[in-house]
């Protein structure tokens, strides 16, 4: 068995826990404070106008992702403002898109996601077993830059060697590459390194897929073809809780 060097963790639903309450909250904040700041410009537009061109935006973005690949933040945020109207970044000052990327931004501290109660003594748990640890996120409708922040606030940031967010990049899970570059980054190997996460599709056929070991998260996504191999994960635990004792199984130590 390989020696096992290295830990990567999926964010949402693993680390952070988040419902679909909470992520309309943050759209509707987004969409008022998008048409707030276009009034002041002299642009006005309807909530709902401006809605659609929002979920014309999420649709864009999701084919790209589609692809295994992404959009930086300010490239998502102009997608979005010249949905609403064709060639309005081009007229709008530079600052009020500045201030629309804040507010698109910013609504995640409004209404933030939940730490899962055990995400922190999970890390402190790995990072004693003598692990390097990494973060691989598809990031959605939310920043890098902000999820940093938020994870220093909660005092999880300290415990990551190694950071991935598919904005900033411009790669997404499950594509194989974000995987091995975070994996190069740690300084191991795929068969190395054991990566944790909740969707099946993403982390644990996508791990799986470029040689990482795999310890799925059940309860938010179910496999939808149980018989297929490359969904097939090495363990399942029933919460992020379980993590230690399947990382400590994996590399023969327990």
């Amino acid at each position: 068995m390989a020696l096992i060097t290295a830990v990567t963790f999926d964010l949402w639903q693993t680390l952070l826990i988040d419902t679909r309450e909470q992520g309309r909250a943050r759209a509707q904040v987004r969409l008022d404070g998008a048409q707030d700041i276009l009034r002041r410009f002299g642009e006005e537009y309807g909530v709902e106008h401006i809605r659609e061109a929002y979920r014309t935006c999420y649709r864009q973005c999701h084919a790209i992702r589609d692809r295994n690949q992404d959009v930086s933040f300010r490239e998502q945020v102009e997608m979005f403002v010249n949905n609403i109207s064709a060639g309005l970044v081009a007229r709008l000052p530079g600052e009020l898109v500045e201030d629309i990327c804040r507010v698109y931004a910013d609504s995640f501290f409004v209404h933030p996601p939940t730490t899962h109660v055990h995400a922190t003594a999970v890390l402190h748990q790995v990072k004693e077993l003598g692990l390097r640890i990494g973060l691989i996120s598809n990031t959605g409708m939310t920043p890098g830059a902000t999820f940093r922040s938020y994870l220093d606030q909660q005092g999880m940031l300290q415990y990551f060697d190694a950071l991935t967010f598919s904005d900033e990049v411009k790669l997404s899970k499950p594509g194989p590459e974000i995987f091995l570059m975070t994996v190069r980054s740690l300084g191991a190997n795929p068969a190395q390194t054991v990566h944790v996460g909740d969707h099946v599709e993403n982390d644990v056929a996508g791990a799986k897929g470029c040689g990482l070991k795999t310890v799925w998260i059940e309860g938010f996504y179910p496999r939808e073809n149980p018989s297929d191999p490359n969904s097939d994960p090495d363990i399942s635990v029933q919460g992020l809780g379980q993590v230690a004792d399947a990382i400590r199984r994996l590399s023969g130590s327990g």
